[in-house]
């Protein structure tokens, strides 16, 4: 059908016309392969530190599977060419910067396309080389364009749901890690695990607020600290930052698991343009490209990655309040002295306030592009590519509650936690010793993050029994 379109009369939307604004302009029939060319060429105008590989990784196997399910006109040449550099292990070099998620996410996707082509760059030695000679060297021939196939490689969300998806992998851990956290500060404060009573939240409905609930219970369970002050705590309510956390992680997780449904489709989905019908041999011209589901998503990912950090800094800020906590000032032994963790809580305190304004809505905003042809977008690529900044920083501001957590715990000796979290007591102690009197606490708080982000404190989380996976998506 592209084939017929390309040598026939008609106008026919990016086979044998212009691009964009130029869509008026119709192209001969001999000159239809160099249109897709100059697209390409013209397209790979990204700027900015390159797409990390697995993120373009993901970019080669999305864009693989959309072409595959037969709606775009594209040869099979062309998803194999894609799978080929894929499985080779070959990475195009992809600038960053340059999508605003409306035609496709354009500039990246023309630099993995002319990568694919041999005209561009791949990583290779820790550096951008040539790309043909890497294709050659994998016995991957160069990709050459036939009618519609350039645009059918840059139309399209991939670069935005890559990123996206990418986020929401790196933020798995990280949520999993708040929860174990969470739980431990309940028990260095001494906090009542009432308000973790199934019936409450039940009362309310909130999918996330319960499953939230049920892991505080399974975390807690057991607890010496707990039951050492079941009597004679003249305290009536708990802080917010510790008896709300399932409405607040929580509401984060149901905005997650909507998150990761959106990508899934979007991950399987046709979002070039124009799409092939062959049931009634039409080529339909409209706008899947257009990535606003993705934008939306990675927005509520903003959130809900910055809601965790927040809630995470105020519980810091009541460990080391001695009003709240009723621990030492500071958690140090020698308060005056000492400072203890009175700055590593200003750390956490400046990246909460980064994360606020990293999670104002990208999708929100809209510059016309393409002489106001293209009048209204998404910026779903900068949407989701924020993400891994709030990411690390909520994974920092987590180390640091760690180290105040387990901190708090110790002055609460001889009494022991649940099993679960003293295993992760453990796994921090196997590498931060506690603060006796002041030091440099960088060194610290770097390897009780690493712990957040490499899956440590997760396993922990993952050998609870009989609990609902967190992206239960049913």
């Amino acid at each position: 059908m592209v084939q017929r379109a390309a040598q026939g009369d008609e106008p026919v939307y990016g086979v044998n016309t212009g691009f964009g604004k130029l869509a008026n302009r119709l192209i001969s029939r001999e000159q239809v392969d160099t249109l897709q060319l100059n697209l390409i060429r013209s397209h790979s105008a990204g700027v900015g530190a390159p797409l990390p590989p697995e993120v373009v990784r993901l970019m080669l196997a999305l864009k693989a599977a959309s072409l595959a399910r037969g709606y775009s006109g594209v040869r099979e040449q062309v998803v194999d060419s894609l799978i080929a550099v894929h499985n080779a292990g070959l990475v195009p070099y992809v600038p960053s910067q340059g999508s605003v998620g409306a035609s496709g996410d354009l500039a990246p996707l023309a630099h993995m396309t002319l990568a694919l082509l041999g005209e561009g760059h791949m990583w290779g030695g820790g550096q951008a080389q040539d790309s043909e000679p890497m294709l050659r060297a994998a016995g991957i021939a160069p990709l050459a364009l036939q009618a519609k196939e350039g645009l059918a490689l840059i139309n399209g969300t991939q670069t935005s749901t890559a990123l996206a998806l990418h986020a929401l992998f790196r933020f798995e851990p990280v949520l999993e890690a708040a929860l174990v956290i969470g739980a431990l500060t309940v028990d260095a404060a001494r906090g009542s695990d009432g308000p973790f009573d199934p019936r409450i939240h039940e009362l309310r409905g909130q999918p996330g607020q319960i499953d939230v609930a049920k892991y505080y219970r399974a975390l807690l369970a057991g607890s010496e600290i707990r039951r050492s002050h079941l009597s004679g705590d003249d305290r009536v309510q708990d802080p917010y930052c510790l008896r709300c956390q399932p409405q607040v992680v929580g509401a984060c997780l149901d905005q997650l698991r909507h998150t990761a449904r959106v990508l899934l489709r979007e991950a399987n989905a046709v979002t070039d343009n124009p799409l092939v019908f062959v049931e009634d041999g039409s080529l339909v011209s409209g706008g899947n490209f257009h990535a606003e589901p993705v934008a939306l998503a990675a927005d509520a990912c903003a959130l809900a990655i910055a809601e965790v950090g927040a809630i995470a800094e105020r519980r810091i800020a009541m460990l080391i309040d001695s009003n709240v906590s009723r621990l030492p000032p500071f958690l140090t032994h020698d308060p005056g002295l000492n400072s203890g963790f009175m700055v590593a809580h200003v750390t956490a305190a400046a990246l909460a306030s980064e994360n606020k304004s990293l999670a104002h809505p990208a999708s929100v905003d809209s510059l016309p592009t393409s002489a106001n042809q293209e009048d209204h977008v998404s910026m779903a690529c900068f949407a989701a590519r924020r993400l891994q900044a709030m990411i690390a920083n909520t994974a920092h501001i987590l180390g640091i509650e760690l180290l105040a957590a387990a901190q708090g715990i110790e002055f609460l000796r001889p009494l022991r936690s649940s099993f679960a979290l003293e295993l992760a007591h453990s796994l921090l102690r196997d590498s931060c010793p506690a603060v006796a009197q002041d030091r440099s606490m960088a060194g610290d708080i770097e390897r009780a993050t690493s712990l957040v982000t490499n899956g440590s404190l997760s396993r922990v989380f993952r050998t609870l029994p009989g609990l609902v996976p967190l992206w239960s998506l049913a």
